[in-house]
């Protein structure tokens, strides 16, 4: 799929620029950008639902029981 993007021109030489720094295409950057951004919100997302979870029963779970679970395919 191609996306077409409409840049300033400032904005455009900056992106370039930080594409040649990092070596990539700026394909490639503006991809690690946007994914890079979608992960931060989904992972302020489950830190406030974790959150709200623990200010409403209070409970934790120790380290080394997430860790059991992890391990046994739990969580």
């Amino acid at each position: 799929m191609m996306i077409s993007l409409r840049i300033a021109d400032e904005d455009a030489v900056l992106f370039r620029k930080y594409a040649e720094l990092r070596n990539l295409t700026m394909s490639e950057m503006i991809r690690q950008a946007v994914l890079s951004s979608i992960e931060r919100e989904y992972d302020m997302e489950v830190y406030r639902d974790a959150l709200r979870a623990f200010r409403e029963d209070g409970s934790t779970v120790p380290l080394e029981e997430v860790e059991e679970r992890i391990r046994n395919g739990e969580g």
